[in-house]
């Protein structure tokens, strides 16, 4: 594999990482402005774990939602994706660092380091997946509700947390097809490379082939005179 390869797959995984870390526990994932006089114009914005509101003077009161299981399905299936991504990319990044030619764990083996890249890339690949499916589910739900002329509650529009998920997704998942892609030419040469194995040269062959007829014409020569 090859090193620049490998170093610019661990950094944009890497980058993913941390963003997912940024993009879960940011309050705006959607938000509503109600608008009215200098007092009561005031700023709603939720996430997956409260609901918020600040007026005009500034000041913030949060709500964390009381129970888990009043929640709606999707809020909880993103909380799990998002979860599962870091999780993911947590181990995609322990397996990446192993794999790299540039680290010492099982130089000896490099056989099994790119088999470690390609399974650090395997994780970066679901953790990107698990976060577009968590922001993209619960951008959907915003959009259909804003839509709705009928919806009886606020109306939100997609919040900054949201475009960070969808900025993180897209990097976890150009890092893992980077490793994967990677790994899989590399055994692809491997295998071209083994399909021509070494075969001695015809003039040796023919030169052994002359030596033994003529030992076998001596000893015939010799019979024959007997």
């Amino acid at each position: 594999m090859d090193p620049i390869v490998e170093v610019v797959a661990l950094l944009l995984g890497f980058i993913g990482w941390v963003m997912v870390g940024v993009a879960l526990p940011n309050r705006y994932w959607k938000t509503s402005t109600v608008d009215g006089n200098v007092i009561t114009t005031s700023t709603l914005y939720e996430n997956l774990w409260m609901s918020c509101a600040t007026d005009s003077t500034g000041v913030h009161n949060c709500r964390e939602f009381p129970s888990l299981l009043a929640l709606s399905g999707y809020l909880q299936a993103s909380r799990a994706l998002m979860i599962t991504a870091i999780i993911l990319g947590t181990f995609g990044l322990v397996t990446t660092l192993i794999g790299m030619q540039c680290c010492k764990a099982a130089e000896d083996n490099p056989n099994l380091k790119g088999k470690m890249a390609g399974t650090g890339g395997v994780f970066f690949l679901l953790q990107g997946l698990c976060t577009m499916i968590s922001v993209s589910w619960y951008a959907f739900n915003i959009t259909r509700d804003f839509f709705n002329p009928l919806h009886p509650g606020t109306k939100y529009e997609l919040g900054e947390g949201l475009y960070i998920g969808w900025c993180s997704g897209i990097l976890a998942i150009c890092a893992g097809v980077c490793l994967m892609f990677s790994c899989k030419s590399n055994s692809d040469d491997g295998k071209h490379a083994s399909a021509y194995p070494y075969q001695p040269s015809r003039g040796t062959v023919y030169s052994a082939g002359v030596s033994s007829r003529k030992d076998a014409q001596s000893t015939y020569d010799k019979n024959a005179y007997v």
